[in-house]
């Protein structure tokens, strides 16, 4: 047996509640259940958009931070490149064992980015943690005075 409810409702609710009711196999119960179920719904879905929402936003924020540091990176290397075209030398044409020892540096180069990321060790991090305990010395000994 289906638990009973007692309902109050505005007139013009009312009327529309009866008119859709008079249409053959259909009852103001189940319209009502359906309707009271559809808006439930809703609102669970709704709580369902907020958590989403939440992490959304949450992605956003690290995908600026990413594409900032991309920018960094792009930065300096272009600047990195700038200064290194500018202060060296161009090779002369005939010097071929200075091209071939040129040419054998880059692929050395190569190898060691791709041992690098296949490794998993950023020279970053290490510049970064050297820089860090360079300086903890040194914050060690002005707070001691």
């Amino acid at each position: 047996m289906k638990p009973r409810h007692n309902l109050y409702l505005d007139d013009a609710l009312s009327e529309r509640l009866e008119a859709l009711a008079e249409k053959p196999g259909t009852s103001k119960s189940a319209i009502i259940a359906d309707a009271l179920r559809q808006y439930l719904n809703r609102r669970a879905a709704q709580s369902v958009d907020e958590s989403l929402k939440i992490r959304f936003d949450r992605q956003s924020r690290q995908l600026e931070r990413i594409e900032r540091d991309v920018q960094v990176v792009l930065e300096t290397l272009a600047l990195f490149v700038r200064y290194q075209l500018t202060v060296t030398a161009q090779m002369p044409e005939p010097d071929k064992v200075a091209r071939a020892v040129g040419h054998d540096r880059f692929s050395k180069f190569i190898d060691q980015v791709g041992r690098q990321m296949a490794g998993g060790c950023r020279i970053l991090a290490e510049t970064r943690e050297a820089a860090e305990q360079r300086q903890s010395p040194i914050q060690d000994g002005e707070s001691g005075q």
